[in-house]
């Protein structure tokens, strides 16, 4: 168990001095193989683990999901989407932001990329609550934590990265979500709503549509439900593989992007470029885990902590809790998606072994990986939001996103307490 120690250990040291947490990583799991395999079988180990990441056929789905993404944004479904949610909802009190939440679901449904959900839903939303009088808290409150939403609500970039690395059917993660993001939602409007309770002046209502002005709003969102359905219900139907689905979504919001008009040859080039350079940061973490893990897998550590786990016995859920404890912990330091890499090798072989789904398992790491993006002070999602609302406090986005974050901690213990929202969906798959 040493050994894994010193490299956990020698991570965090030189993430400190200022090593991006990937080559911090990376350097860790070759050093330490270096001492314990020698050096050549070392190296030997991080050609392969870089050739097999470069030319994995699975990975594949990674990169046309952010260009499906990026084809979305650029076809201005987001504004659409809020515009119909404002139109049934946008009387009520709160009802502005909770159409900002309903909306970044939608949008979530044909993104995948909660950066790309709370970015978009801040330049459509934001100005319209600021508008009606919404107070600042709630407008970048709302705004950043329905983004998040954009990871959990199928499909999903980060499910694909941890179906391919614990081995799960990436198929039946997206699935999974489709509940527990309808829980989100609901969960979310219910925080707008008590804040709204309490503090009237911060959400104040707007003017009522007549119905048939409200049925109209549905008209432009056909694309929308068209291209969710044709990923996911193919994914679900067993048409295609997930791999499949990211190619059919890439060209089904290629051309919804070319036949509305909005993708000239500049705005082209810039998706291309903007999906490359995401893609290329992603595989550069995952090689980075995948050389640690190697090393990981190579000490005795995975093994000890299993057998301290089974010979204790305490209730198995009781050590799920105390992995989400820990993550939401870690979460408030750590950028996610590298603590769920450099976690995952020494805590899904206990999760397995102790019974559990690991589709359960994927779809309450992707609330937690929720949970940290929202969190002061390396929330991910407060400082794309910043980042576009210079002229909103950071100190205000905190405290605008605190309700949510209670309110995603609530919806984590439903999740743990009943597993057959996450897992009711997938038993049906074919």
């Amino acid at each position: 168990m040493t050994p894994a120690i010193l490299g956990f250990l020698a991570i965090f040291a030189l993430a400190a001095v200022g090593l991006p947490l990937a080559l911090a990583m990376a350097v860790s799991g070759l050093v330490g193989m270096g001492f314990m395999l020698g050096w050549p079988q070392a190296f030997a180990s991080v050609t392969q683990t870089i050739f097999e990441t470069g030319f994995s056929y699975q990975l594949s789905v990674v990169p046309l999901f952010v260009l499906m993404g990026g084809f979305v944004v650029r076809a201005g479904m987001a504004r659409e989407l809020f515009v119909a949610a404002q139109a049934f909802i946008g009387h009520l009190r709160g009802g502005l932001a909770m159409a900002t939440i309903i909306a970044c679901g939608g949008f979530g449904a044909i993104c995948g990329s909660s950066v790309a959900t709370a970015a978009t839903m801040t330049r459509v939303a934001y100005p319209e609550m600021r508008r009606h009088g919404y107070s600042e808290q709630l407008a970048a409150g709302s705004v950043a934590a329905g983004g998040t939403l954009g990871i959990l609500i199928p499909p999903s970039t980060l499910m694909v990265i941890y179906g391919i690395t614990t081995e799960t059917n990436i198929g039946k993660l997206f699935i999974a979500g489709i509940l527990p993001g309808i829980v989100a939602i609901v969960l979310l409007c219910i925080a707008v709503a008590w804040v709204a309770a309490r503090n009237p002046s911060a959400a104040p209502a707007t003017q009522s549509l007549r119905w048939g002005e409200r049925l109209t709003t549905l008209r432009p969102i056909w694309g929308v439900v068209a291209l969710f359905a044709l990923v996911i219900g193919g994914i679900y139907a067993g048409y295609f593989t997930a791999t499949e689905g990211a190619g059919v979504g890439a060209c089904g919001a290629f051309l919804f992007a070319l036949l509305r008009g909005t993708l000239s040859l500049k705005v082209l080039w810039q998706v291309l470029t903007e999906s490359a350079r995401t893609t290329a940061m992603l595989f550069t973490i995952l090689i980075a885990a995948g050389i640690f893990s190697n090393f990981i897998n190579f000490t005795t550590l995975p093994g000890e902590l299993k057998a301290l786990v089974l010979q204790f016995s305490p209730h198995p859920i009781l050590v799920i809790v105390a992995m989400m404890a820990i993550y939401v912990l870690l979460g408030t330091v750590m950028e996610e998606l590298s603590m769920i890499l450099l976690t995952l090798p020494v805590f899904f072989p206990i999760v397995t072994s102790l019974g559990f789904d690991p589709v359960w398992f994927g779809i309450l790491i992707v609330c937690i990986v929720e949970i940290g993006i929202i969190s002061p002070p390396v929330g991910m999602n407060l400082f794309v939001v910043k980042s576009l609302l210079p002229q909103v406090q950071m100190r205000t986005i905190f405290k605008g996103v605190t309700p949510f974050v209670v309110a995603d901690v609530v919806r984590l213990g439903i999740l743990l307490a009943f597993p057959i929202i996450s897992l009711w969906l997938p038993s049906f798959m074919k």
